[in-house]
């Protein structure tokens, strides 16, 4: 009898042990719909938000956005700034360290940002760190990499020296762009450092496994400062640019967030799901942009007379169901410090009265009907909305002009390269979303000597000139009213022909929390938790 109590007590003992261990290895995973392949991890060369949103879980900035879309801090736990507003002085975390185990230095911010700069790594969006004294000048050669304003003044002691104030910087840092590497990483690896079981970073998860156009797996970071309370062990982002397939995955719950779903089916989803269907409106436009290199392009009234034929309100109501509203100005409304766009002077006139004036324009410029024929091919990332925007536009087009429109569509990471490498086009689709919320962000991408984002390669003198004004005037109201004229020339000359502001729509399951709606469309994994 004793021993057979004692065989059942030791079961039971067992038993309980057993289920305690099963609960503590228990992982909770968050399953991430992407819709798209990243193109690349360094945070040197990204420059979509389906890469900032893989990067931004890898790593952390002297600043991040929280959980609200609000600038808080990150790797740096304080900051000061001086009176003239030009030099930043900002304290590391003591226990802010790299996934290895070493600790994150001010020598490692140093690195990277003269990295970024530097000409020979060619990083897409070395603009973002022009705020920093002789950063242009360095990545356009003009100056050498040790004379980038800033300085380690001890390993945890980070110094910004700025070449003007710039009131939005703070923003700035919390770009991918000024994400750290590990010095030592990237000096020992080389190209290398961005891979599975090399890649060292300082966020709260470390990556683990990437299979190409399948799924990038990430891991929580045990020496990432707050790893108590990064409370999901595990992220799996898949990267679908099949909306309908990235929905049927959401459905069948094999996916808790999925991101970008065409927006047709909004209604059907609303009612099968409820409060999981998130429309987010945000700081985005939504736009055509044409090469004005080669002809018609090159001229402003074919392209003028191109835009003016767009039906916005179509596009908003029957394509995207409301969830997009029309747009006649590249920077979109919304943006405090900016006030009310400068809009193109054709925004007043019914859409009737467009059309005829588009007529005339483009009789005026020889083309159309009696003239040259109009031979359009628009380019789009492969995307049903984008596809459903560029059929309805094609329509518009040979319905107002005569015009043979044809269609080519690309993976999102492809059509982007494409753009960012100069290809040839005559018209292509593209967003914008902001990097941090001032009217300078989407009226930099037409300045002539943006050589990644200016895919009209616009050159406008006049423009380029309001635009460097800008950058030097210190008075707020001043320099809106500089940025407003710059913008009346762009939506005079139309290189690029906004159509919408845009709306982050996100299927959200009921299991995550701690999500929260936000204009910057931040989302960082550490902020969320898995319900079972």
């Amino acid at each position: 009898m004793n021993s057979i109590k004692t065989t059942t007590r030791a079961a039971i003992l067992l038993g309980s042990l057993l289920i305690g261990a099963s609960s503590a290895l228990a992982e909770t995973v968050l399953h991430r719909g992407n819709s798209g392949e990243p193109q690349t991890l360094d945070q040197a060369q990204t420059s979509i938000n389906i890469e900032a949103f893989i990067v931004k879980d890898l790593y952390e900035g002297l600043t991040i956005y929280d959980a609200a879309g609000k600038i808080v801090p990150g790797a740096a736990e304080s900051w000061t700034l001086s009176d003239d507003g030009t030099v930043y002085t900002f304290k590391l975390r003591e226990n802010a360290k790299w996934s290895d185990g070493t600790p994150v230095t001010a020598e490692d911010f140093v690195f990277s940002y003269q990295r970024v700069e530097d000409p020979k790594t060619a990083a897409k969006y070395a603009n973002i760190l022009y705020p920093i004294k002789n950063a242009e000048k360095i990545n356009k050669g003009e100056a050498k990499l040790e004379e980038l304003g800033v300085k380690a003044v001890d390993a945890k002691t980070l110094e910004v020296t700025l070449e003007r104030a710039t009131p939005f910087f703070l923003e700035l840092l919390a770009h991918q762009t000024a994400l750290p590497v590990s010095k030592a990483s990237v000096e020992k690896n080389g190209a290398d450092f961005v891979k599975p079981g090399v890649m060292v970073s300082n966020g709260a998860y470390k990556l683990e496994a990437h299979v190409p156009n399948d799924s990038l797996t990430v891991v929580k970071n045990p020496n990432f400062w707050d790893a108590a309370n990064t409370k999901i062990d595990k992220v799996i982002f898949y990267p679908i640019d099949d909306q309908a397939a990235s929905v049927r995955r959401f459905e069948a719950k094999e996916m808790d967030l999925a991101y970008n779903f065409s927006a047709d089916q909004l209604d059907r989803l609303r009612k099968s799901y409820g409060e999981q269907v998130h429309v987010s409106p945000t700081l985005a436009t939504y736009y055509y942009t044409f090469d004005t290199r080669e002809a018609p392009y090159n001229d402003a009234r074919v392209r003028r007379a191109l835009s003016m034929a767009v039906d916005r309100d179509f596009l908003a109501k029957e394509i995207y169901s409301g969830s997009q509203i029309p747009s006649y100005s590249m920077v979109p409304p919304g943006m405090g410090s900016y006030g009310e766009p400068a809009k193109a002077d054709f925004a007043t006139l019914s859409q009737l009265d467009r059309e005829d004036e588009a007529m005339k324009l483009m009789k005026e410029a020889g083309y159309g009907e009696g003239g040259k024929p109009l031979s359009i091919e628009i380019r789009y990332n492969t995307n049903p909305n984008h596809e459903r925007v560029a059929t309805a536009v094609a329509d518009m087009w040979k319905t107002t002009f005569g015009a043979n429109v044809s269609l080519v569509n690309l993976d999102v990471a492809s059509h982007y390269g494409y753009l960012q490498e100069g290809g040839k086009f005559n018209v292509a689709r593209a967003g914008w979303v902001a990097d941090y919320a001032d009217a300078e962000n989407f009226l930099a991408l037409s300045v002539s000597t943006n050589k990644t984002f200016n895919y009209s390669k616009f050159n406008n003198p006049e423009f380029d000139a309001l635009m460097k004004k800008s950058y030097d005037e210190k008075d707020p109201a001043a320099r809106n009213k500089i940025l407003h004229e710059a913008e009346t020339i762009l939506m005079k000359e139309q290189p690029v022909a906004p159509f919408l502001t845009q709306a982050d729509l996100w299927l959200v399951s009921n299991r995550v929390k701690g999500w929260q709606d936000n204009a910057a469309n931040e989302h960082l994994s550490r902020f969320l938790s898995v319900s079972e």
